[in-house]
């Protein structure tokens, strides 16, 4: 049993998550309560205001959306850089396969986080050089699923008001719920969580102004959100048109070139409906941004964890009378019901008369 953990400690696995739990750490350790730095008057003014937002955010998801904050977001820790942590996520480029990792107790991710930022690069590197569509950015909050009482980071403070209420809405439905071996759900539910109650957020306050900004956020989200689902459902048809199945070695070298042929085309279409008709509906969205946004297998199957079927969860919110409380718990409730295909179990909800 001991050389057996000593080998796991010293491997790829056990090295990554001994410095993900050294990171862990050291962040709780720098743990201050928020309520004692908002009283303290010689906290910065903008740093006190946006902790007090943490506080209101955390509360009204609680009282208003039916959520379990548990002791999430109740302390703040200082970190001494600026990006949190860089997440990588990988995908075979003829074919809408995601590279996955597997992790103790929660299981299978389609993404890797590094606090470690030269082995996020390197991993990337040595992903791409397998032939791999990578795709690498920063992550400025994240939730340990209640493990732990997880604090506000700095990075998270230096997001704007909306995208703060946003975030704090979107990890504390992953303390709520999350179904194990379901990232794709968990992550989706938590962005319609977020992004709705984020708009609930300031219309309570009467917050006319960010209310709106809200509201044009989720709007985009479900703009997008429809754009990957179109752009995914494309990839998949022409790609399924050229299937890997042949005994001969040739015709598979075939078919494949014939998938990264369709590929591309298809890459180029979506760029242009992009630029041309999905850009000028985008509202929060910087001019130009449709020309510059990458667009690779690694990319779609990205974005698409964040923002599968969102349109379903907003018809459930619809269903329940725009009730957030009312849609959070059927959604969970449906999800339980079915843990192997959540997703079916909102759809037939959805569909039915």
């Amino acid at each position: 049993m001991l050389a057996a953990l000593g080998l796991f400690v010293v491997s790829p696995m056990g090295c990554y998550l001994s410095r993900a739990a050294y990171e862990e750490a050291r962040i709780l350790a720098r743990r201050t309560p928020i309520d004692r730095l908002v009283a303290d008057s010689t906290t910065p003014a903008g740093e006190r205001a946006k902790l007090q937002l943490v506080l209101n955010a955390r509360q009204f998801a609680a009282d208003s959306v039916g959520l379990r904050p548990e002791q999430s977001f109740t302390r703040f820790s200082r970190l001494d850089r600026d990006t949190l942590v860089l997440v990588v996520s990988a995908a075979y480029p003829d074919r809408l396969a995601r590279r996955t990792w597997w992790f103790p107790v929660v299981g299978r991710f389609p993404y890797k986080g590094f606090f470690d930022f030269a082995a996020a690069h390197r991993t990337a590197d040595d992903l791409r050089r397998e032939g791999f569509d990578v795709s690498i950015g920063a992550s400025s909050a994240f939730s340990t699923l209640g493990w732990f009482n997880d604090p506000v980071v700095s990075t998270t403070l230096r997001m704007d008001s909306v995208s703060l209420v946003n975030t704090v809405i979107h990890e504390i439905t992953h303390t709520t719920f999350f179904a194990k071996g379901q990232v794709v759900f968990n992550e989706s539910f938590a962005s319609f969580v977020g992004g709705r109650g984020a708009i609930s957020f300031y219309r309570a306050l009467g917050d006319s102004a960010l209310a709106a900004r809200a509201e044009n956020e989720w709007a985009d989200d479900l703009v997008l959100g429809a754009f990957w689902a179109a752009l995914y459902a494309r990839l998949d048809s022409a790609f399924a048109a050229h299937p890997d199945t042949m005994k001969d070695e040739m015709a598979r070298r075939v078919s494949r070139e014939r998938r990264l042929g369709a590929r591309e085309r298809i890459y180029r279409d979506a760029r242009s409906q992009l630029v041309d008709s999905v850009g000028p509906l985008l509202r929060t969205f910087p001019v130009g941004w449709g020309e510059r946004v990458v667009l690779d297998n690694a990319v779609v199957m990205a974005r698409r964890v964040y923002a599968t079927e969102l349109d379903l969860f907003d018809a459930v919110y619809e269903r329940e009378g725009r009730d957030l409380t009312r849609a959070v718990q059927r959604v969970i409730t449906l999800a339980r019901e079915r843990p192997a295909d959540p997703f079916a179990a909102v759809r037939e909800f959805v569909n039915t008369p």
